[in-house]
């Protein structure tokens, strides 16, 4: 919540009183992180049950050095008289002459002249001239935070939040996103860090930098031979990144990317082949002694259904039409648990112009079939499974918490570490990525007039219990599946993420009642409902809370898809799309129509050119980096809470995630590819790249 220091409260002079002056004696303390220090003058104002203070100067030109990083400084703030129980606390830093510059403190202590210590949670960047307030650090639902000051403060706190966050329709049919005609019109407290605008710039500047030394950034040439694409980004490797170099033409690599590769999310058991695949024993075993009946039985059989992308118009990239397809891929466990492709059909329909690829084809029937599949992968993953299902809907549930929920609610407390630069990178993606300029358009196959309509389709495809992986795997049949590393490790970081939330909303919802009392809680999740999912009851997302239970998952889910989901189909593109042919984000020809036409030639013809590859590699460079002032999931922040027993189940929290942290190095130290993506030491605490 922030105002102008020229408001009625900050000209408000209490009168002076004819006894002593009572002290509060303030102590600051600046984070310790690049560029967190300020050498603006710092004002301050206490806000008490009976009255508050003077706008007080903490730092004049002479003491430059109370702020710098890592600084824990201390002042007094004198009162004629005991302003009584503080609530509240305002910050301002005007700037000094001409120069402004960010500061982030992570929180104020305030000892009054009682001896009671209060403390205000800030762990934010101030970085304007506006007054910013911060509430008492005691977590309250409304029905405790009774005091008439208190509740006047929390009613202009949402009235200010409900002018700052305003929803906005980007796209009809899409969930809603927070209204901003320009970066710098979010306010202030979402703005970057210096340290995350610097790195970002010279990530992609450098990239681009290479490709246009290269002269291949705005080349319209096809490869001519697999080995130069090499030569795009050469020094820009990962250890998983030089395994699929080697590797990508493999069908057992093929058939592992579907469990633990950058989109886990598609393949579900086959208990019956779907009509539309005419797949016969004869073509798949035809030496036995398996038959498909026999393995659907045992739970061998899996399959891959991309029909989302099933009639939608490919991009035209320089005015050159491009192509995507809606195939269908059958796979098979074998003995040695290995996940091995049967049979892949291109097309939706079956059609004497839709053959049926297998194993046993000429070398490139085979790998052109295999090399639709990982486009048509490439696009319904970066269009649904990321953008959507994580970005999109992590927007929803901030800006909606913000509309809201104010910040002395554990609620927003809970969850405010998950949307730290959501609204700010989702502004970029929506301006610089999928703009109808924006850069996916130049490298994607989904990329044109048809983008939406998939966000579409995928957005009604989605459901409550798909966004909950221990509903999304049993639903999936995927329970038993030997060497699923991103079902293993999201089941544990899910039942932890859930063990915390229960113990943290249980503090302070002693009963399913306190929680239908609670009126923010039904705002909170009514506008998420509304907004976020077109109020479509078949979703199964929840219009209200009824229950402590209720509350608790959803807070859950919500938890685990900004911080492990989004790691999960994000963090990883680099590794498995960073080597183009094993994931091309466009395709340059239509599939083929026929058996034995297929050669060396055609695939290169077929996949990205040379300037769709170099900006691809570029941005999925850019979006798998990470940045050094992340947090991890592993270093929850604990500066918003104050009481004992809160506290006491984060040090708990956090104890579990090192726990699971250190059995999944333990496992990856055995694995030709570890699988780091769920590793609470690696993943963010929100979507923020």
């Amino acid at each position: 919540m922030s105002h102008s220091p020229k408001d009625s409260w900050s000209n408000r002079i209490l009168p002076l009183s004819s006894g002593k002056m009572v002290d509060y004696e303030v102590t600051v303390f600046t984070a310790n992180i690049d560029y967190a220090g300020t050498l603006n003058n710092v004002y301050i104002k206490l806000v008490g049950t009976n009255g508050k203070s003077e706008r007080e100067l903490l730092m004049d030109y002479l003491r430059t050095w109370n702020f710098i990083r890592g600084a824990v400084s201390s002042f007094t703030v004198p009162c004629p008289v005991s302003i009584g129980d503080l609530i509240q606390i305002e910050l301002d830093k005007p700037r000094f002459l001409f120069f402004e510059d960010n500061w982030f403190p992570k929180k104020v202590e305030v000892k009054s002249p009682k001896g009671k210590t209060y403390n205000f949670p800030i762990y934010r960047w101030i970085n304007d001239s506006e007054v910013h307030c911060f509430r008492e650090g005691t977590a309250l639902t409304a029905c405790k935070d009774c005091n008439p000051k208190s509740k006047t403060i929390r009613v202009q706190e949402i009235k200010q939040r409900e002018i700052d966050y305003c929803w906005h329709d980007h796209a009809e049919g899409l969930p809603h996103c927070m209204k901003a005609d320009s970066l710098f019109s979010l306010p202030s407290a979402l703005h970057f860090s210096y340290t995350k605008d610097i790195e970002l710039a010279f990530t992609l500047g450098t990239g681009l930098i290479e490709l246009k030394l290269e002269g291949v950034a705005d080349s319209v040439d096809d490869w001519t031979k697999i080995d130069d694409i090499k030569t795009v980004f050469p020094f820009r490797s990962t250890q998983i990144y030089d395994y699929v170099e080697e590797h990508w033409k493999e069908d057992a690599f093929f058939g592992y990317q579907f469990l633990n590769g950058v989109n886990p999310m598609l393949i579900r058991r086959c208990s019956a082949l779907p009509k539309n695949v005419p797949v016969t024993d004869e073509m798949v075993f035809p030496r036995g002694p398996c038959s498909l009946v026999e393995e659907m039985k045992k739970g061998n059989i899996f399959l891959c259904d991309y029909k989302l992308l099933d009639g939608l118009k490919a991009n035209i990239i320089k005015e050159k039409q491009q192509y995507m397809t809606a195939p269908l891929v059958l796979l098979h466990k074998t003995h040695d648990d290995k996940l091995m492709p049967l049979a892949i059909q291109l097309k939706q329909t079956p059609a004497g112009d839709n053959p049926i690829f297998l194993p046993t084809d000429s070398e490139y029937d085979w790998l052109m079939a295999k090399v639709f599949v990982r486009s048509a992968d490439f696009n319904l993953h970066q269009l649904n499974f990321h953008l959507l299902r994580t970005h999109l809907l992590a927007e929803v549930f901030t800006v909606s918490l913000m509309h809201n929920i104010p910040m002395v609610h554990p609620l927003h407390k809970l969850l405010l570490a998950h949307t730290w630069d959501t609204l700010v990178i989702n502004y970029l993606a929506r301006n610089q990525l999928i703009s109808k300029n924006g850069t996916y358009t130049e490298f994607a196959a989904a990329g044109g007039e048809d983008m939406m309509k998939l966000l579409k389709r995928s957005l009604s495809s989605l459901t409550y219990s798909s966004l909950c992986i221990p509903e999304d795997i049993t639903e999936r049949g995927m329970e038993t599946v030997p060497n699923f590393y991103y079902r293993d490790d999201g089941l544990e970081l899910w039942d932890i993420i859930q063990r915390f939330v229960q113990g943290m909303l249980s503090f302070h919802y002693k009963s399913d009642a306190d929680v239908e009392r609670d009126e923010g809680l039904h705002n909170w999740i009514s506008e998420i409902f509304e907004y976020g999912f077109h109020s479509r009851s078949s979703t199964g997302i929840p219009q209200s809370f009824n229950t402590v239970a209720e509350l608790v998952k959803f807070v859950t889910m919500v938890i685990f898809t900004c911080s492990g989901q989004h790691s999960a189909v994000n963090t990883g593109q680099y590794d498995y799309g960073g080597w183009m042919p094993n994931t091309p984000t466009t395709m340059q020809l239509p599939p083929p129509t026929r058996k034995g036409k297929t050669s060396e030639e055609t695939l290169l013809q077929t996949l990205p050119n040379k300037g769709q590859t170099a900006n691809a590699m570029s941005t999925l460079w850019l979006l798998s980096n990470s940045i050094s002032d992340t947090v991890h999931l592993v270093h929850y922040p604990d500066a918003d809470f104050d009481e004992t027993i809160p506290c006491e189940l984060i040090r708990a929290y956090k104890g579990e995630l090192q726990t699971l942290s250190a059995r999944i190095h333990l496992r990856n130290m055995s694995l030709e590819v570890p699988y780091t993506y769920m590793d609470p030491a690696e993943l963010e605490n929100s979507v923020a790249i």
